[in-house]
């Protein structure tokens, strides 16, 4: 394998995905070649999709895990794929309106509601992936998980009236939105690629400042994801800075007290 293949390097993935440019190395194509070859392909992907990978990937070699892996007897944990997916982005890609049947608490069921479906999203806490909708008759912004959804289909519902709800969802959603600008401290640019993943399930905004040679990550979240975010906050460590973000901030500063209180370098009365 070419050991140039693929450039880990922030700046230049940035440009080629402004420009519509996706690399893949020789072994991402062999992978998702062995993968397509799963029945579990034929839902994740509709008929025509799956036809053009297949045949973009014939000239690539199939991986075989078998004389390489050996998986070793473990618990049984939720998938990350669900059925549900493929066609709820569909609905979403081509502004459709749905009808949906789901369930609540308490097995109570609500079946036959209108709405517009506006996002996806996956939780990385609670490992579940949950439709952000717009619920017509209350003009209502639901959260549904996908398990508990029973029955779901398009509906007819005109593209400006969907506009409009989807218009009004996002407003909602940046009413409720907190910003968060963190620092990478430079002496660990080096690391930037893994600081940049730890961020990769947040909408973000990363930016470079060339004559002091500094990075700063905005990060746009749900209060509800907060937590998630202080995790990995703390766990950069001190590679990073909390600029921005008076909440985050504080929680960091506790965290940080609590720790060297813990080992004996501050008394309990004195402030970091």
């Amino acid at each position: 394998m070419n050991p140039f293949e693929k450039i880990f390097n922030y700046q230049i993935i940035s440009r080629l995905d402004d420009a519509g440019t996706f690399m893949a190395t020789a072994h991402e194509r062999a992978w998702l070649k062995t993968a397509l070859a799963h029945p579990a392909a034929a839902q994740a992907f509709t008929a025509g999709t799956l036809a053009k990978l297949e045949s973009m990937l014939d000239p690539d070699d199939s991986f075989d895990p078998h004389p390489h892996l050996i998986e070793k007897a473990r618990s049984r944990e939720k998938q990350v794929y669900h059925p549900l997916l493929g066609k709820i982005r569909r609905l979403i890609l081509n502004r459709h309106g749905i009808r949906l049947s789901y369930r609540v608490r308490g097995d109570r069921i609500f079946s036959d509601q209108l709405g517009v479906p506006y996002k996806l999203e996956y939780s990385m806490v609670k490992r579940e992936w949950y439709l952000l909708w717009h619920r017509v008759r209350h003009h209502a912004l639901m959260k549904t998980k996908l398990d508990k959804i029973l029955f779901i289909a398009e509906a007819d519902l005109s593209h400006e009236r969907v506009d409009r709800m989807l218009e009004r969802t996002r407003l909602t959603l940046e009413s409720r939105k907190t910003k968060v600008l963190i620092e990478i401290l430079p002496m660990y640019n080096r690391e930037l690629s893994r600081i940049l993943y730890a961020f990769s399930c947040f909408e973000k905004e990363v930016a470079y400042d060339a004559d002091r040679n500094l990075y700063t990550v905005k990060v746009c979240l749900l209060g509800e994801e907060i937590e998630y975010l202080l995790s990995k906050l703390r766990f950069l460590g001190k590679r990073v800075r909390v600029l921005e973000g008076d909440y985050v901030k504080k929680r960091m500063v506790e965290a940080s007290t609590k720790a060297l209180e813990r080992y004996g370098v501050l008394e309990a009365d004195e402030e970091v």
